[in-house]
């Protein structure tokens, strides 16, 4: 049998480069981000071997239906201004977006439905819990304007659930770096006064070095919501995954939950990102020496797995004046993060009142 070869170029699913065969793997490797895609021999009508690429988008797809769908009676729309998916009970009726609050809504028909969710977070805090935590929130932001933090905002609350994917990974890396390690000299040199005096001068003595990293990537977490901001979501988390209960419609009933928009490839490919950038910083720490320069990591991904979860927060949407602004708790742990308005009278009179006090200290100090 001849050696396989490919006859044409193979997209790598986790950053797009063009993956290389490796007859060591018997996979396609990216030279690039080191992602191993799965792969397998065909042969064409000539009898020519040929590679096969099967890539996340793929595997989704080749899901089967019994793994798709909510398992339960429930009706998607779209928003129009957020262009966030909710999903919710189908006998109730959608007026208004939960991201966004805007009432451009539309009915959403799948092609094919989506991915369902193998595990979730239930809602832990209550509402009553999150509404005193947005009122204490607000209480504490000093420039806040006082109309908005005595309304707090709280009756627009709504409780969701937002898709996530998790990703693991064993990684091992290679690395290559120079070292450095302080040395001090002393100097001699002509001060202001013309007078001889000597000084210790740092200097650094650099050496090549090397070493290997095992590490596992365990739940490395991707949001895949739309509908809030990415910013507010990393303030909120982590969700820990190790409370995860395995998905069950009884959980969503009554309760809104958004469509994930990011789908797998791309979500790979920002875990990926991310992965990388820890591993990176994980061999830098095992560099010796006081500093380093030049370093070289060559990874290797093994093990790689994922799955969609559900997480649930608390979110609150309004507009203060011409601006929009989100407040994100954590449905599970409480954590809380947001925006709110600030008030120009306050930020002026701060800034007045420091003013003053360097002027007050500048004047005391002259006399």
């Amino acid at each position: 049998m001849p050696d396989a070869t490919a006859q044409q170029k193979f997209s790598c699913p986790a950053c797009g480069a063009a993956a290389e065969w490796n007859p060591a793997k018997k996979s396609l490797v990216c030279p690039f981000c080191g992602t191993v895609s799965p792969a397998q021999f065909e042969l064409d009508t000539a009898g020519v071997g040929v590679i096969v690429e099967r890539d996340l988008v793929a595997a989704i797809r080749g899901i089967p239906d019994d793994k798709r769908g909510w398992q339960a009676n429930k009706t998607s729309v779209k928003c129009q201004s957020c262009q966030a998916i909710s999903v919710f009970d189908a006998e109730r009726v959608g007026q208004r977006c939960n991201f966004c609050g805007s009432a451009a809504l539309v009915p959403y028909e799948e092609i094919k439905e989506a991915f369902r969710p193998e595990s979730l977070l239930p809602m832990k805090v209550s509402e009553t819990q999150v509404r005193e935590s947005i009122r204490r929130w607000y209480g504490s932001r000093w420039f806040a304007p006082n109309k908005l933090k005595h309304a707090a905002l709280t009756d627009t609350v709504k409780g969701l659930y937002i898709p996530y994917w998790t990703f693991d990974a064993q990684v091992h890396a290679d690395w290559t770096a120079e070292s450095g390690y302080y040395y001090y000299e002393t100097e001699s040199y002509t001060d202001a006064n013309g007078k001889q005096q000597t000084r210790q001068v740092q200097k650094i003595r650099w050496q090549w070095s090397s070493g290997a990293l095992d590490h596992f990537f365990d739940d490395e977490l991707v949001p895949a919501s739309r509908g809030v901001q990415p910013d507010l979501l990393r303030k909120v988390e982590p969700f820990p995954t190790r409370e995860l209960t395995p998905y069950k419609a009884g959980f969503l009933s009554g309760w809104v939950v958004e469509r994930y928009q990011i789908d797998l490839v791309s979500a790979a490919q920002r875990a990926r990102e991310v992965m990388d950038g820890k591993t990176t910083a994980l061999c830098a720490t095992q560099v010796p020496g006081d500093t380093h320069r030049n370093l070289d990591v060559n990874t290797d991904y093994s093990g790689q797995t994922f799955k969609h979860i559900l997480a649930p927060i608390w979110l609150l949407t309004y507009d203060y004046g011409a601006r929009h602004f989100q407040v994100v708790i954590n449905g599970y742990t409480g954590v809380i993060a947001g925006q709110y308005p600030k008030s120009w009278v306050k930020i002026f009179f701060a800034v007045l009142a420091v003013l003053v006090g360097v002027l007050a200290i500048v004047v005391l100090k002259n006399r």
